[in-house]
């Protein structure tokens, strides 16, 4: 199936390119969360009519996405996990958890933002993230993970 974006899609696209995608991810993702158009004459029209609006809408999300990452940058969070006394959580630190300390800290993140290349943390330590705030703004940052204090042996 072809659609044309009207935001920027990491790994696919900018806005206004015209790109295949599987019927599956247009119809079910693309189209419904107001990334793309079905790839027809009409909207093709419509989409190059628009075509400056669309790319000062993506410009500004970008610069917001820049000033976000400026905030979070010398960002250090550090999260109490119940332990065991070999280090091992009594559960496990996931995107949740981290998007709710960052936003105690004072940086908004959302957790679909927060990509753990390690998966889940399931141990006592450091641990690298990365967060995602748009197609073109990455940010690494480290999350310790302590256990806490009163359950700690």
């Amino acid at each position: 199936m072809e659609v044309i974006l009207l935001d920027n899609v990491d790994a696919l696209g900018k806005v206004g390119d015209t790109v295949k995608v599987s019927p599956g991810y247009g119809r079910n993702y693309l189209i419904p969360k107001g990334k793309a158009l079905l790839a027809t004459r009409d909207n093709l029209a419509v989409v190059e009519a628009r075509r400056a609006e669309l790319e000062a809408i993506a410009a500004t999300a970008l610069e917001a996405a820049r000033k976000r990452a400026e905030s979070a940058k010398d960002l250090v969070l550090i999260i109490k996990a119940k332990a065991g006394s070999e280090g091992k959580l009594f559960g496990s630190v996931g995107p949740a958890d981290i998007a709710e300390v960052a936003t105690a800290a004072g940086v908004e993140l959302s957790r679909s933002e927060l990509r753990l290349p390690e998966g889940p943390i399931r141990a006592v330590g450091e641990y690298p993230v990365e967060i995602v705030l748009h197609p073109d703004v990455h940010l690494d940052l480290t999350v310790t993970v302590e256990a806490d204090g009163a359950d700690a042996a």
